[in-house]
Parts: structure tokens; sequence; C-alpha cells
């Protein structure tokens, strides 16, 4: 039963609060033990040395350390085969539909900005330090590539600290570059390991290429459950990781490839089948877009069903565990209050300007009454 409302009923842009709700039917619909897939494929129509392929499904977690254990794997899987060289890498990312930018992407070169991608490494984002005219990787995991180079390039204003200058940045709205980048982390991580790597790489679906000479060669399951994908997405409120989650969902109710219309249907579906909503609005699964609408009732729905994942959120106040969400104007925070034994779900949605502290304090509030 409701112990207190105030225009529980209204509309509000729900900014990053949308992401309990990705969350939510993300952990319904795969279970928080399900880990995603990339398949890899050799091409073996050059008798001088094979191509490898890489089809994407989406992943929203291969960062450097992924990469560098599918490289490992695919060492063991070529040496099997006495395949010391490769002459290219060839990307399959027709899970995604092509140049896909979901809305309220920003044009800033922040990795909130990133776009979403069926190949992508390090959330579509780059960590550079510029030493002189120098750019080097800020990341020890992860090599310099000439597509870093290209982005490391165009940063404008790089940020001072005791140790040089630094900035994380996306990979920019071109997602050719954005995948090449992927393709040639790869290309480095798999020259550690001894394979010769030469560097063409090429944009093609597995089913495009010669299809006689091609055949699989590994599946990596990536290194995080969804559990473990989610728990970073609420805590550091990861753009990129909710889109990629959404868009995946969407794949699986529509088809691939997946895209903007077919995101908004497979919300639309499953919330009504969920909780028989008649009216909302979600455009994208990170919650930038501002024609989102959801009402304070409707996240209270939706965080009784997440109440078996609370341990997902992070705990912003002592006892409140919550999903915060920012844009210009509006201030939001759905969550629960933890006494004992029980949880009590809250949202708070602000359509205004109000101090950046402002709802936490309210929630801190609620916790000197329940």
């Amino acid at each position: 039963h409701q112990l207190e409302s105030k225009n529980a009923q209204q509309f509000y842009v729900p900014a990053s609060t949308t992401k309990l709700l990705t969350a939510l039917l993300s952990l319904q619909h795969w279970g928080e033990d399900y880990r995603f897939k990339t398949e890899f494929y050799l091409d073996y129509s050059n008798s001088q040395a094979p191509i490898i392929i890489v089809k994407g499904f989406g992943d929203p977690f291969l960062v450097s350390e992924d990469l560098l254990s599918i490289a490992k794997n695919l060492q063991v899987k070529l040496q099997e085969k006495g395949i010391k060289r490769l002459s290219g890498i060839q990307l399959d990312a027709s899970y995604y539909q092509a140049s896909l930018v979901m809305p309220g992407t920003g044009l800033s070169d922040n990795p909130y900005d990133a776009i979403p991608s069926a190949i992508a490494a390090n959330f579509n984002s780059i960590y550079v330090q510029k030493r002189g005219q120098k750019f080097l990787s800020a990341e020890p995991q992860t090599p310099m590539t000439e597509s870093g180079f290209v982005v490391a390039r165009s940063i404008k204003n790089y940020k001072s600290k005791k140790t040089g200058k630094f900035k994380r940045v996306n990979l920019g709205k071109n997602s050719t570059l954005n995948q090449r980048y992927f393709a040639e982390l790869l290309g480095e991580f798999l020259k550690e390991q001894g394979i010769g790597v030469d560097n063409t790489i090429r944009f093609q679906t597995v089913q495009g290429s010669a299809g006689k000479n091609v055949r699989p060669l590994y599946t990596h399951l990536n290194s995080r459950t969804l559990a473990e994908v989610i728990r970073p997405m609420m805590k550091y409120s990861t753009n990129f990781i909710a889109n990629q989650l959404a868009l995946n969902l969407s794949a699986d109710l529509f088809g691939a490839p997946a895209n903007q219309d077919k995101l908004k249907r497979a919300f639309q579906k499953l919330l009504t089948e969920n909780f028989g909503w008649q009216k909302f609005n979600i455009e994208d699964g990170a919650g930038l877009s501002r024609h989102n609408r959801l009402a304070p009732s409707q996240l209270v729905d939706v965080l009784q069903a997440f109440k078996p994942w609370i341990k997902l959120l992070p705990e912003v106040e002592s006892r409140v565990f919550a999903k915060s969400g920012t844009l210009i104007g509006v201030s939001t925070l759905a969550g629960y209050i933890k006494q004992d034994q029980q949880v009590l779900p809250f949202a708070m949605m602000i359509n205004q300007k109000v101090p950046y502290r402002f709802r936490n304090k309210l929630a801190k509030e609620l916790t000197l009454f329940y």
C-alpha cells in the first residue's frame, strides 16, 4: 500500500531512471547469469593466409581485458590449425542497423555520448594521454592504434594533471571508425600472442563472404555475467551499456538488425505485458531522450518487480539504494529505502531546476521517517 504520494500519476521526463526499466527487462529476459557472445570465423579464400571474421552481437562490455583473453583463445585455436598469419580482419556488425544514433545523444566528445554498435571495444571510448606532441594510451592494458591516434589528434581540450594531460572521449559518430578501432585493438592483441596480422580491415557480413570457404573458429562469452554488466551501468550510469542492452533485447524480440523503432516497440510490448500500463513513452534504453515519459507510480511498479536485484543498485546515501537521473531541468531519483528486514520503493521526479544534491537530501529525509 502507498505511504505517501504527490502527482504520482503525472508524467515526467525520467532521465537515467529509465535504466531501471532497461535493467529489469534484460534480467527478466535473459537471467542474471547470461553472458553476451561474439563469434569468430576463418575465411580460407586467400590461399596465403586466412582472414579472421568477427561477428558481433552487441556485447556491451568488450573491454581490453576481454580482448586479451579472446586473442589468447584464438591463438590456441589457430595454432591447432597450424596458422601463424592472418591476411586481415573482417567485421560483421550487421546485428545493428548501420549508423545508429540513439535519440538524445549529444554531439560532445564525452563518453556518455558514445554511439552504439554491434561490435565495440571499451564502450566505444578511449582514454588518451598527451605528452608534448606525443599521444599515448592512458591505460596500461590498452595499446594505442591508428584510429586511436586519429581520435587523439581531434581532442580539443585535454585536462591537465600532475603527470601530464589526459582525456577520456568517445570515438565519434562515425560507426566505421568505432568498429575499425575494435579490429585494430584485436590485431594488436593477436600480434602480442605471436600471430602475424596484416593491416587489412574489411566490412562485410559472414553470409556475404565466399560461403564455402568460411568455417566457425571460436565463440567468445563475456567474462562478465549480465548482473556484473548491470551493476557498473547503474553505478556510473553508462548510457552505452544501457542502449546496447535495449537494442539487443529488441533484436531478440523482433529479429536483427536492431534499430530504434524495434527498441521502442520492445519496451512498449514488454512494459504493457508486465504492468498493463496504458500510457508511457520510452525511446531509448539510457534515458537521454527528452521525449521519454513516465509517472512516479510507474517507476514504483518497476521497483516492486526489481526487488530481487536491489543488490545491483549503488547506495547513494546511508540505507538508500537508488538510480538517479539528470538532464538540464530534470532531476530524478528512484530506488529503495532499506529498513531492517524490508525495503520501501520510492520515486521522485522533478522537472525543474533544483540544486544537484536536492534529491539526495530529500531521500535522506525519507530515511528519518521510514
